[in-house]
């Protein structure tokens, strides 16, 4: 298996620091507001990873975190608190604030068939842990206090800027412009690893700590739960292309300055989901969210699907007729199923299922390719191999995919034959015979049909997902 790595900017081997083995990180959800299909689309991609690395053998542990504490708006440790911002909105606690969007961002996951990862952690529940590596980090000399915070010393590094050769000029306030310069820091590229000094009054959470009573920074976070639950070495780790600077940047510095080691070997960014307007953000106001989507009356597994056409490297751009095509190609592909469902017995033709699934593996192992993953899909369909093998390697594909394929292709029937009951088999018949003629190209007599079919009360039309028949209002 070849994954590209952020870090080394190259495809490499994926070579696990223990064989068999894989230990694998999350950057999780700040949870002060509802997921945008942005943010989700990481996840999905996250979790076609962790399903794949699962499906090849490999045993994986996969941890989270649940930032909701300390996260500020600007990368140069300023701004607002988001945490605090989403209390004030909604005029509620901080801790009522998390519990809500927590509970809402694993809804989304359930209904986008995302697996919960096997540890998650709330960041307030580990404060004695960041305390205590923030303490190892000031003894060792990485750390320093000023003006009633403790900062992490980026001039003690070898190499800061890691993930590209950035201009330290360009990045000395923090990348934004107007963002106003921390005079505490000794240098530019320094961030936070304990407030005590905030400029919040009415700041909820607060911990006593060795340098006064604060709250941890944002990026010491997710450093301290990671190596908690996974120890010195972790194998990937994951987040949307928009963390690897500054909070994953600043995550390897403070890891390996208190590890005294390499931390992390791989690491694995998704890209944006663009609108026509640019990238998706709450800070724009309105944002697209799954219950949006439902409302609008497309399924979770329709954007999920949407997702897996593209490759997670590749900037989505993300419209309404873009997830029209998936609508349709999805429903195509349930259509293309559900017969199979139908077909009882037979055995499995080994030599097929093993050249199907040898496709499958290959199209993923090339850098988790689930388009080419979904077009071996339909090969599985165009092939010659019996409705047994078929099922067999549908079934197997959708544990990584988690499409709902089968269970869909069920429904799908089900719905089918309860609607073909309640029209007229006179109706019924019309249609077939319209069916017939469309298909001979006998244009004239289908319109004659469709006619017919009218003056009995119905309607008759074609559409991407077949033929439609409703009763006329």
């Amino acid at each position: 298996m070849y994954l590209y790595n952020s870090l080394s900017h190259k495809k490499e081997e994926f070579i696990p620091h223990e064989e068999g083995k894989v230990s694998m990180y999350t950057c999780g959800p700040t949870v002060y507001h509802y997921a945008h299909i942005g943010n989700l689309r990481s996840y999905i991609m996250e979790d076609i990873l962790e399903k794949y690395l699962r499906y090849t053998g490999y045993d994986v542990k996969r941890v989270m975190n649940i930032t909701d504490v300390g996260h500020l708006t600007s990368d140069g440790d300023t701004g607002d608190d988001k945490m605090l911002k989403g209390a004030k909105r909604e005029h509620k606690t901080v801790m009522e604030i998390a519990k809500f969007y927590t509970d809402a961002f694993f809804d989304d996951c359930k209904k986008l068939n995302i697996k919960t990862p096997d540890v998650v952690v709330p960041a307030t529940t580990y404060i004695d842990e960041f305390i205590r590596v923030i303490s190892s980090l000031m003894e060792k000399g990485y750390a320093y206090e000023a003006g009633g915070n403790i900062y992490f010393d980026t001039s003690k590094l070898d190499k800061y800027y890691v993930f590209n050769d950035f201009n330290e000029e360009d990045l000395a306030v923090g990348v934004r412009d107007g963002v106003e310069a921390d005079e505490n820091k000794r240098n530019k590229a320094d961030f936070v690893l304990w407030f005590t000094k905030s400029k919040f009054d009415d700041q909820e959470l607060k911990w006593d700590s060795p340098w006064g009573i604060g709250y941890p920074g944002w990026h010491i976070e997710c450093s301290c739960i990671s190596m908690k639950n996974l120890g010195e070495y972790l194998d990937i780790h994951c987040g949307g292309i928009d963390n690897a600077f500054p909070h994953h940047t600043n995550e390897i510095a403070q890891s390996e300055a208190y590890l005294g080691h390499k931390w992390c070997n791989y690491w694995f960014h998704i890209l944006h989901l663009n609108t026509n307007d640019g990238k998706m953000s709450k800070s724009k106001g309105e944002f697209l969210t799954v219950s949006l989507l439902e409302e609008k009356g497309y399924k979770p597994v329709i954007y999920r699907f949407f997702c897996l056409q593209s490759h997670y490297r590749k900037s989505l751009v993300f419209s309404w007729d873009n997830l029209d095509n998936a609508k349709a190609a999805y429903g195509k592909l349930i259509e293309k199923i559900a017969p199979l469902t139908q077909e009882s017995g037979g055995d499995i033709d080994k030599a097929e299922y093993e050249r199907l699934d040898k496709a499958f593996r290959e199209a993923l192992d090339s850098d988790v390719n689930t388009a080419m993953a979904i077009t071996v899909l339909y090969d599985v369909l165009k092939s010659k191999a019996n409705a047994a093998t078929k099922l067999a390697l549908i079934n197997d594909f959708d544990k990584v995919l988690g499409l709902d394929l089968v269970a869909n292709a069920k429904l799908f029937l089900e719905e089918s034959a309860n609607a073909s009951a309640d029209i007229p088999a006179e109706v019924m018949e019309l249609v077939e015979q319209r069916k017939e003629a469309r298909k001979a190209k006998d244009f004239a007599l289908a319109d004659e049909l469709r006619d017919k079919i009218a003056s009995l009360g119905y309607e008759v039309k074609e559409t991407r997902q077949g033929t439609e028949i409703s009763k006329i209002q």
